[in-house]
Order: structure tokens, then C-alpha cells, then sequence
């Protein structure tokens, strides 16, 4: 008798990490992608095509009131916003699948990214959906078990020595030699990315009817924090949101430019020094020793009265089993770290009575 499951599904629930990219995109979408591919057809049909499937797949998350754990912690009403629902089970769909339109519009036909794991997944299956050849860069000594889906959706994967950061530069460095389409963040790409992570403010808006009192945040580059925060600006400058909420910030301690610079009072976002930085399984998705939208971030928690925190990985794992039990959620450690200064912030100061939202970045 066979087994019910591949070797690379074994591999995968080994790992503690099951993400079934293949079955993750509904049939309608699949057939808008042979359209998009379709080169007889007009650019325009074919973009139209590509952005049906983006309206389809992607963002429109859930936003449940998580209320198993406000009677462990007494905190009331707490929201956790989940972005495990995008195809690749990541918030970073939004910005793969923005870059790959961007990439179509514009001509090319290849696109090249420098990932840990999560975003190189997303850039994957988006690119191949728009029909585009997908380059990604992988720092040698990362841990991620997200290569067989990567090259499931026809990414082509290339280990480079070095840091993530190092690995940025080499994916950016290719790029421009062979003119391939650059999706890496900061740049040029920092605007289209804060624009794509600010359409979550308004879909948390659209549920809660105004801007909650605090917005937690696990940070890595820092342009999730940033696009969440211009989202809600926005949206108290049209008038629809009486405030606009305290961003907080958390990261792995003592590993993230963000969370020094903000601990630090300095002024600028400044890099840390990388051979201090060793990654774990856990924290890998969020430490670097440079955060190409660092400064945004920084930002960010000043001008709207937030703060920043370090987490450490004992208890990012701690709270993500307490939402499996609690609420049964299926998350990354990684993804809680908001979490986890939101209810420390709470068991400091006995928060007032209002709406908080902690943003989990992504399922396990």
C-alpha cells in the first residue's frame, strides 16, 4: 500500500510547516492565469486578468475578536488580524502579487527576489500565475522549508553565501545586469509595498468602524509596520477614523535595527553589526542587521505615540502554542511577536477599556 503522502509532504509535517501552494488557488484563478499568459491577447485584457486574481486570492483576511485568550489575560477586546488566509498562508502575497503586476505592466519577463523563505513562496506562485520566470536568492545557512514549494511553482533557487542582506544585494545585482524585473525591498519598491500592506487598515477599519487603540506588529524590514501606519493616516485625513492607533513594534532581541534605533532615542534607523546576529528556526523570519525600510517604521512608532519591543524566542513560542489551545490558530513563533508585547504592555499597565489589534503574519 502506498502512502498517503509525498516525501516532500512528509518532509514538510516533519518540520512542523505544511504549505500546500497547490491546491491553494481556486480554479477560477487558474483559469485567469491562462489568460494573463496568454501573449495574443492585449496587455490590457491580460492585466485585467491578473488583477481579477489578485481580488480573488488575495487580502480580505480575517479579523476575530480573540476572546478565549481576553479571559486568560484580561485584556477586552483584543482582535487578532490573520493573514494565514493569503495563498501562501503569508502577509507577504500582498506585496509579491503587487510586484509581479507592476513586473507585468511594465514589460518584463523575469523577476528576482532575495528571501528568507516566506516571501520567496509568495514571489513564486505570484510569478508564476502572471507567467513570469522567477529568480530567488536564498541565504546559504537559513533554515526555511519553503524551497520544494518555491520550486514546485517553477522558481528557479539559487543559494548565495552571506547574510540575507548580502543576498539582497546579489538578487539586485542580477537584476540590473540582465534587466530582470527587481522585487527586493526599500528602493524603489518601498512605495508600491507601503501601498499594498496599507489596504490592511482599511479592511481592519471596515470591520471595526474606526482606527483601534493600538496596532502590535512583529517587524523584520519594518514596511508592514509603515504601510499599516500610512493606511490609517489616510484614512483620519479623509475623516473615517477619529485616531489614529499607537503602533507597536516587536522583533527578536536584540537582533533588529528597528527596535535598537527606536531603545536607542537615535534619530535614524541604524544598522546593527552582523556577525552579532545568529539566527534561530524561530526568529530567522525576523532579524537582520539592516532594515531597508527601517527609517518609515521608525517613523511610524514616534509619530503615532507607539513603542518598540524585544521578544525573545522562549516566548514567541510560548504564545504561539497559547493561540493553538486558545483560540486554534495555527501560527509561525515569529508571527506573535506583537502579540507578545501587546499583552506584556498589558500586564505592565492594566490597558483601559478599547479595541487593540495584534497582526499574526502567518500560518504554520
Amino acid at each position: 500500500m502506498h502512502s498517503a503522502h509525498t516525501d516532500r509532504e512528509m518532509e514538510s509535517m516533519k518540520s512542523g510547516s505544511i504549505y500546500s501552494s497547490r491546491n491553494a488557488i481556486s480554479t477560477e484563478s487558474k483559469k485567469l492565469s491562462e489568460l494573463v499568459k496568454d501573449v495574443t491577447l492585449s496587455l490590457v485584457d491580460r492585466i485585467e486578468s491578473y488583477e481579477d486574481i489578485i481580488n480573488l486570492e488575495v487580502g480580505d483576511t480575517s479579523l476575530s475578536r480573540a476572546r478565549n485568550i481576553e479571559r486568560k489575560t484580561d485584556l477586552r477586546q483584543l482582535f487578532l488580524k490573520f493573514e494565514g488566509g493569503n495563498p501562501t498562508g503569508t502577509q507577504k502575497d500582498r506585496i509579491a502579487f503587487a510586484q509581479c503586476l507592476d513586473a507585468l505592466r511594465r514589460g518584463y519577463n523575469t523577476i528576482t527576489v532575495a528571501t528568507c523563505g516566506n516571501y520567496g513562496a509568495s514571489v513564486a506562485l505570484a510569478a508564476q500565475l502572471a507567467g513570469l520566470r522567477c529568480v530567488i536568492h536564498i541565504p546559504e545557512g537559513y533554515h526555511t522549508v519553503r524551497i520544494n514549494e518555491m520550486e514546485d511553482n517553477e522558481g528557479e533557487v539559487h543559494r548565495i553565501e552571506g547574510t540575507y542582506e548580502d543576498t539582497v544585494q546579489v538578487s539586485s545585482e542580477m537584476a540590473a545586469s540582465n534587466e530582470w524585473y527587481d522585487a527586493n525591498p526599500g528602493g524603489a519598491n518601498t512605495a508600491l509595498q507601503i501601498m499594498a500592506y496599507a489596504e490592511m487598515a482599511n479592511e481592519i477599519y471596515d470591520q471595526l468602524r474606526d482606527a483601534p487603540k493600538m496596532i502590535a506588529v512583529p517587524v523584520s524590514n519594518g514596511t508592514l509596520l509603515a504601510g499599516v501606519y500610512r493606511g490609517f493616516v489616510n484614512l483620519y485625513k479623509r475623516g473615517k477614523t477619529s485616531r489614529v492607533p499607537m503602533m507597536i513594534a516587536a522583533s527578536s532581541t536584540r537582533k533588529n535595527p528597528i527596535i535598537y534605533s527606536y531603545k536607542k532615542g537615535l534619530e535614524n534607523c541604524v544598522d546593527l553589526i552582523p556577525d552579532k546576529i545568529k539566527e534561530t528556526a524561530v526568529n530567522e523570519p525576523l532579524i537582520n542587521w539592516h532594515s531597508f525600510d527601517g527609517e518609515e517604521a521608525l517613523y511610524a512608532i514616534r509619530q503615532s505615540g507607539g513603542s518598540a519591543h524585544n521578544i525573545s524566542d522562549e516566548k514567541m513560542l510560548k504564545t504561539s502554542r497559547m493561540l493553538k489551545e486558545k483560540e486554534g490558530l495555527h501560527v509561525l513563533p515569529a508571527s506573535v511577536a506583537g502579540l507578545v508585547a501587546l499583552l506584556e504592555i498589558d500586564q505592565e499597565k492594566e490597558l483601559e477599556p478599547d479595541r487593540y489589534v495584534a497582526i499574526l503574519t502567518s500560518r504554520k
